[in-house]
């Protein structure tokens, strides 16, 4: 009797405890912002992992602690859907957005009946549908030809934005969870982590994604679910299918109920009651389009009423009752006029397609890449081929594909040169890369330089590619520390530099004097060293000196950190020029904070900024990605707004609405210094 009742005490904590985390993922994940510390919720996570381990027959399919399955799959499966999920018919010009909404108010039975429209950004994803029995995630399916799709559970259970369970009443006020819910929305890779993991398989010399679509494309759809919960992938809600025992009366009101039940529904869904405005919003979201962290293609416009979609209804695969408004393409057709290699930083000789200039969304394109020699092969494109070209936000332009049935048969196949077009060394093939192995390679040297001064690494302003090869090529620099040594005379002597252009240079270099650990290793240019391993390597090492005396045994230690990595790092500083360059370095009193001896494993718990949550507004001197890298570096967190939450808002320059907010609700508001001294950053 006494062991039931423990048993059953036992399963109703479990299930509190489950609750608890489900509520503070969405805090987390869903809201950007958390209640508790990354250490408190570990300890929350571990406990029921144990538990469950003490008790597996009350493992749940649920549990925060089954989002990712152990097993590979063999082949996917197919779902049907129970509602199809209807194509939109795409528009790309006012009259046509007008005329939608003239056709709108004909079939509705007249002109004079009152229209209001929901506005939602395209996302630029793969369409998702999620199906929830009695609150529980299920079924999670591909849109596929709208009627039938690909069941891929097992991986969308791993996205963190993708609820297991949805809130209960007791939760959210939406009422207990239905019988049977099904959820539409896109899956996507947001910009900022697609650039951070191409950045990571192109140091290990995999191949990279073309854009954030095809990203999320090839993660969602592996067959071992463990590859996809290594992915970035995100999801927005936008819509609802079948709702046993729930009504909605408008589009809008079903958005707010997936907000309130645990879902992430995008912030720039707007409300309006007549065309004119849904097209200004348009032209509103196009400006903002490139300052999104997903990629848009446009606007989708529906109309809100749910019975006047149902009067409306469909033509074939399409509903009368909403369009997608499209931004100008960012894809265009052009003629391939040559292939020629340039060579990176490491050697890498990369085949890039000399174009016949075309806009693309607003900018002339005239080269686009080829990424390698095994793309080069695949898409087997020629000298002389029509190809479709696509830029998508700061992206570099690549060739997707080739338009074969325009070629007339004088087109040139393109082959790889065997040795480095720049320096005649000898080439090496590595996977899919040829690599340049010359020593004293001219294009390396300045790949390095332009790494060095990069956004991401020492943030050297004004030292573009045009500047850097003129440095290079009249003997004025020899590697990266030679940067520190130029004078405003040396400057001077190069074409088009001005006296302010100049002073620019060398303040900026001198601010990039002053820089973080993490930040100087990258700048290095260690190869398969990125942004985040070099974060890593900042973490478990005091300074130089302790990584370059550091053994293979000390590196693969750290976690993510493999024996291809490390074999990578022990060579560079075995070669004599990297001794030069530290020296350099030193001599031109580059600094940056360094741990006492002894006290890393310290340092690594001592997380002064554990539990705070701090929103950045207006212009500081920092780069917003470094500083929210120092604040979580401490133990804090980085959110898009302000809240009750908040514990700090730092407010630079021009300031805006978060700084209103802020004194509304009380939230201590720091200036620059302030944030400085709580970072230990000088001045």
């Amino acid at each position: 009797m006494r062991g039931g009742a423990e048993k059953e005490a036992v399963k109703q904590y479990i299930a509190d405890l489950r609750k608890k985390i489900h509520y503070h993922n969405y805090r987390y994940y869903v809201l950007n912002e958390p209640e508790i510390s990354d250490a408190e919720y570990d300890g929350l996570f571990k406990e029921l992992e144990e538990l469950e381990r003490r008790y597996p027959e009350l493992v749940t399919r649920d549990s925060p602690t089954q989002r990712v399955g152990a097993k590979p799959l063999e082949e996917f499966g197919t779902y049907e859907h129970r509602i199809p999920l209807l194509s939109l018919n795409s528009v790309s010009d006012e009259r046509e957005v007008r005329d939608f909404d003239e056709r709108v108010r004909r079939f509705i039975g007249g002109i004079e009946e009152e229209i209001e429209y929901v506005v939602e950004p395209k996302i630029d994803g793969l369409a998702m549908e999620l199906v929830y029995e009695n609150g529980v995630l299920s079924v999670g399916s591909t849109r596929g030809d709208g009627k039938t799709g690909e069941e891929i559970t097992q991986n969308l259970r791993t996205i963190k934005t993708i609820p297991l369970r949805i809130f209960s009443d007791v939760d959210a006020g939406a009422g207990a969870p239905l019988p049977l819910l099904e959820v539409r929305g896109e899956v996507f890779i947001p910009v900022s982590k697609f650039k951070e993991l191409n950045a990571e398989l192109g140091a290990k010399g995999e191949k990279m994604f073309a854009n954030p679509r095809n990203a999320a494309a090839g993660s969602v759809r592996q067959l071992d679910p463990r590859v996809t919960a290594s992915r970035p992938l995100d999801f927005f809600a936008y819509g609802v299918g079948r709702a046993e025992g729930k009504g909605f009366s408008t589009q809008w009101e079903a958005l707010d109920y997936l907000r309130r039940i645990g879902f992430k529904v995008s912030p720039l869904i707007r409300r309006f009651g007549n065309i004119k405005d849904v097209i200004g919003y348009h032209e509103e979201v196009k400006k903002k389009r490139d300052e999104l962290d997903y990629e848009i293609d446009g606007i989708v416009v529906k109309v809100n009423s749910i019975e006047q979609q149902d009067r409306l209804g469909a033509i074939s695969r399409s509903p009368r009752w909403a369009i997608a408004y499209k931004f100008p393409a960012r894809e265009a057709f052009t003629s391939v006029k040559n292939i020629v290699v340039q060579v990176g930083r490491t050697g890498a000789l990369t085949p890039v397609a000399v174009l016949e200039p075309v806009q693309i969304g607003g900018v002339t394109v005239s080269r686009a890449t080829l990424h390698n020699e095994d793309e080069l092969r695949k898409k087997d494109v020629r000298i002389g081929d029509t190809v479709v070209v696509e830029r998508a936000g700061d992206v570099i332009p690549e060739v997707v594909s080739v338009i074969k049935s325009k070629r007339t048969g004088a087109e040139k196949e393109f082959r790889m040169p065997d040795r480095c077009p720049v320096c005649g060394a000898e080439v090496l093939k590595e996977g899919p890369i040829v690599r340049c192995i010359g020593v004293s390679c001219i294009a390396q040297l300045k790949g390095r330089i332009k790494h060095f001064a990069s956004l991401r690494a020492m943030n050297v302003e004004g030292l573009g590619e045009k500047v850097v090869e003129q440095l290079v090529d009249r003997k004025m620099v020899s590697d990266a520390a030679d940067l520190f040594f130029l004078t405003k005379r040396e400057l001077l002597k190069l074409e088009r530099m001005g006296g302010k252009s100049a002073q620019n240079i060398l303040n900026s270099l001198e601010k990039s004097r002053h820089t973080t650990f993490s930040r100087l290793i990258h700048a290095l240019g260690i190869r398969h060293v990125g942004e985040h391993t070099a974060s890593l390597l900042a973490d478990n090492f005091r300074d130089v000196e302790a990584l370059r005396n550091a053994s293979y045994e000390d590196l693969v230690s750290i976690p993510e950190i493999g024996p291809e990595v490390a074999k990578s790092i022990l060579l560079f500083f075995e070669q004599g020029s990297t001794k030069e360059l530290l020296e350099k370095l030193e001599r031109a009193e580059v600094w940056y904070e360094r741990k006492e001896a002894g006290l890393v494993e310290e340092e690594k718990e001592k997380k002064v900024l554990e539990g705070k949550t701090f929103v950045f507004t207006g212009q500081i001197s920092i780069p917003r990605e470094e500083a929210k890298s120092m604040v979580e570096r401490l133990g804090g967190k980085v959110a898009s707004s302000v809240s009750e939450k908040t514990d700090y808002v730092v407010a630079g320059e021009e300031a805006g609405s978060k700084l209103e907010k802020a004194d509304k609700l009380g939230v201590k508001i720091i200036d620059e210094g302030e944030f400085r001294e709580m970072v230990t950053l000088p001045s």
